[in-house]
């Protein structure tokens, strides 16, 4: 406001130094216009600093609210359940992240600043011109109401237009991003060719997309500064016929045409600012509906976890569950499902792909709400109970093996940031992790890659057991925790995590039934339902699904351990 205020004196100056200086008699003409000369200079160096302190501050906020806008969005995003991914993609999500917050940082610490001083400075300079000549304010404004609904017709399309330009841009990003990400597989088949012409492809959408939200945008631009230029040489001219009759000093014309720059500059600045501004609204419109996504609830995670470290076995069980995925909701995943697993047990679950093994650990986790049907632990419905409590409970060895970008020593602290060196060094031992890690360039400190691509499968899965290791909650899940491991590596780890079980209810999903003989209980799934229930002997006893499973794996494996005959 002192900026703009500032700016708008230096007509009213310059009126000053044409009815004063010009006019005065040659004794004073010197001392008055040095005088006037002095007042332009200080209103200039006061303009400056005004407008050096105007950048920075709104400069300041943009970055601080374009930081929380991104602080707040990505918190959000880390508390939707798996069922919010079915449908948008990661790279759509690093998209909003990062291109639009991007676009609203330079509309609110840039064109947002220099809106809101070329709104006041064209105000100003409007009501500056009503106190002088009310009349020609009138008609100018007049002309100007003119191109209101013009002005708002584009500015609705281009916003539209905005929008849909920052969805294709998303688009292309998460194409680029799901490529990026299986480029050992991409390589494997020879597509480069084939990307590359995809993501050209989407390329060329978001360019098409962007011209029409740009030629729409130029239309804006033209018609407003045409609006403005036109009244404001319509007020001019109006002036000097003032000037011609004697109803006004050739200073107060001065002014006038002054004020009528200013408004007319500050004019076309708001048509390029409003331009931005549409711009950004799209991009603030995604945003929100991710910061406004309706996730699980905020809780304590990490105090939970500490709480559950170290604490006794509990009992779980599954009383008629029932459960379809969002996405196919007429398919039953899990239907009217009952077992039990006593305090300090180890159950496996087995059954053909598809059966919804993996389905019960993300329910247990409430990873999806079940539709039926009802999940204890302890006693105490789950979906009753804290989420962060809940998961806290629960140490989770995934089939696929999550490893960060990180040292060894990060990852298998992951599961519990506070653990000390010597208790992260004797998960590793537990989960036969110590010796391929101290094996590493840099040991425990050694930096592993994205994704872990610097350690083979067996290797991933052995940190990710000592991750579940060091967390020590009172249950335990196994999701085909040692596929990716060979015969003796899996003899070991089964002994490390049938240590890492004492005083731990367990649950193991695993399609090699070598793994869970020795389980107290085997639940056998098909089609969401439980088939079959005993121990292995049991189970082969009865000759079932299990007993037909167990008689081809074995088969396999004894055929490939064979050697082969000699062929004639």
């Amino acid at each position: 406001m002192l900026a703009a205020a500032t700016t708008l004196v230096v007509p009213y100056g310059l009126r000053l130094l044409i009815d004063g200086g010009l006019t005065a008699g040659d004794a004073e003409r010197l001392a008055v216009i040095r005088n006037q000369f002095l007042l332009l200079l200080a209103l200039a160096v006061m303009m400056a600093i005004f407008t050096s302190a105007r950048f920075y501050m709104v400069s300041w906020l943009g970055e601080r609210i374009t930081t929380d806008l991104r602080e707040a969005v990505y918190a959000n995003v880390l508390r939707q359940r798996p069922e919010f991914f079915e449908t948008l993609q990661t790279g759509e999500v690093l998209s909003r992240l990062t291109g639009d917050t991007t676009l609203v940082q330079t509309v609110v610490g840039s064109s947002l600043s220099v809106g809101l001083r070329s709104t006041i400075m064209m105000m100003g300079g409007i009501l500056i011109l009503a106190f002088i000549r009310p009349t020609l304010v009138l008609t100018v404004v007049a002309i100007l109401l003119l191109f209101i609904l013009p002005l708002a017709l584009i500015g609705r399309r281009v916003r539209r237009l905005s929008r849909a330009s920052q969805d294709r841009l998303a688009d292309s990003s998460a194409l680029a991003a799901e490529i990026l990400n299986a480029i050992p597989v991409v390589q494997s088949f020879g597509q480069e060719a084939r990307e590359s012409a995809r993501f050209s492809e989407a390329s060329e959408v978001t360019f098409h997309t962007a011209i029409r939200r740009t030629r729409m945008r130029a239309m804006l631009t033209a018609l407003a500064i045409a609006a403005v230029f036109g009244a404001n040489l319509y007020g001019l001219y109006a002036g000097v016929q003032a000037v011609m009759d004697g109803r006004l000093s050739a200073g107060t014309l001065g002014q006038i045409a002054l004020l009528i720059a200013i408004i007319a500059s500050s004019a076309a600045v708001l048509a390029e600012v409003w331009g931005d501004l549409l711009r950004a609204a799209g991009a603030t419109e995604r945003l929100l509906e991710l910061l406004h996504a309706p996730g699980e609830p905020a809780d304590d995670a990490s105090a939970a976890a500490a709480r559950a470290h170290g604490r006794r076995a509990v009992p779980v069980a599954f009383d008629n569950v029932q459960f379809s995925y969002p996405s196919r909701p007429a398919v039953p995943a899990i239907a009217h499902l009952s077992f039990d697993v006593p305090a300090g047990a180890t159950v496996a679950v087995v059954g053909p792909s598809g059966a919804g093994k993996t389905t019960l650990f993300q329910l247990l986790l409430r990873f999806y709400e079940l539709g039926g049907g009802r999940i204890l632990i302890d006693g105490q419905r789950i979906d009753r109970m804290p989420l962060a409590h809940l998961r806290g409970s629960i140490a989770l060895v995934p089939q696929d093996p999550v490893i960060f970008s990180g040292s060894a020593a990060d990852n298998i602290r992951y599961a519990r940031p506070q653990a000390d060196d010597e208790e992260v060094k004797a998960a590793a031992r537990l989960a036969f992790a110590d010796d391929f890690i101290r094996a590493l360039p840099d040991g425990y400190d050694t930096f592993l890659g994205e994704r872990g691509v610097r350690l083979s499968g067996g290797q991933r899965q052995r940190l990710a057991i000592a991750r579940a290791i060091l967390a020590d909650r009172p249950i335990l899940l196994l999701d085909e925790a040692t596929s990716a491991l060979d015969a003796q590596s899996e003899r070991m780890v089964q002994r490390a995590l049938d240590a890492a079980r004492s005083n731990r209810t367990t649950l193991v999903i695993a399609h090699r039934l070598a793994t869970v003989q020795s389980a107290d209980r085997i639940v056998v799934l098909e089609a969401g339902h439980v088939v079959e229930s005993g121990t292995h002997r049991e189970l082969l006893e009865l000759d079932g699904i299990y007993a037909k499973l167990a008689t081809m794996q074995f088969f396999a494996n004894a055929a490939a351990a064979a050697p082969a005959e000699p062929s004639n």
